[in-house]
């Protein structure tokens, strides 16, 4: 019963939030509204999922679960980002999302994948590729709205909302510390897999390892052109979305074919 009134809470206050910010779109900077509404959101969803861990004694990583755990963390990341940073207007997309999650993990979870049966190495590799995935999704959406911004500033007059947004100098320094630790804790997910797990090239493993060394390879390619050549602009967008597809198949294309088309 708790947990279903956190869920359900969570969910109401993602969904205030994207109406406020959507409402005050060209307002700068985000209403103050939006955020506390996203916050409370995000406290929200944490106590679901505490709650949930302790009715279960375990965590499920059923592919809605770990879904939903991943969008309430880039919603958390996007949040502390905020404080300090531009970033808050990438809401309108993450904060509906956050809450879409939920719903299916209510409707549909499952119990066949449980921390419990993982150890303290496992976990960490997971947390940590959990985390990178999640800063690497905000770096995607925040090369969207460069790339919109940029599109729109070319334009006469350019909307509102574009006029609303950061210098482009800002966005893409912006972009570029996202990526840049989004890769570092890629990185420690690749090391902490090789580490401790036996056989990366397993089997039912190769195409996670082969896809996820893959984006890392782009986006390190990418932070190594933006310092040595200063790349910027379209290839920027170009890689980085590269990148983002390539990690998102990863870790949510098999677990999607194996648990909701197989039911392994």
């Amino acid at each position: 019963m708790l947990v279903t009134a956190f869920a359900s809470l969570a969910i109401c206050c993602y969904c205030v939030g994207s109406y406020l910010l959507i409402r005050h779109i060209a307002k700068t900077p985000a209403p103050k509204s939006a955020l506390i509404a996203a916050w409370l959101a995000a406290i929200l969803q944490s106590l679901y999922v505490l709650t949930n861990i302790n009715e279960n004694h375990s965590f499920n990583f059923g592919f809605f679960s770990t879904a939903a755990l991943v969008a309430g963390i880039v919603a958390l990341i996007l949040l502390i980002a905020a404080i300090s940073k531009p970033v808050a207007k990438l809401g309108i997309a993450i904060f509906p999302t956050a809450a879409a999650m939920l719903v299916l993990d209510r409707f549909f979870a499952d119990s066949n994948q449980q921390l419990s049966s993982h150890g303290w190495a496992m976990t960490s590799h997971i947390l940590a590729s959990i985390i990178a995935f999640s800063l690497l999704n905000i770096a995607a959406l925040q090369a969207l709205l460069l790339a919109f911004q940029d599109q729109q500033l070319k334009s006469h007059p350019p909307k509102r909302f574009a006029q609303s947004l950061p210098s482009l100098q800002t966005m893409e320094s912006l972009l570029f510390q996202m990526l840049s630790a989004g890769v570092l804790f890629l990185s420690i997910s690749l090391v902490s897999g090789f580490v401790f797990i036996e056989d990366l090239f397993a089997q039912h493993l190769v195409h996670k390892t082969v896809l996820s060394i893959s984006a890392w390879l782009l986006f390190s390619g990418l932070l190594l052109g933006r310092w040595r050549y200063g790349w910027r602009g379209q290839i920027a967008l170009y890689w980085t979305l590269s990148g983002f597809l390539l990690l998102m198949l990863a870790y949510f294309g098999s677990k999607f074919v194996l648990e909701l088309i197989l039911h392994r």
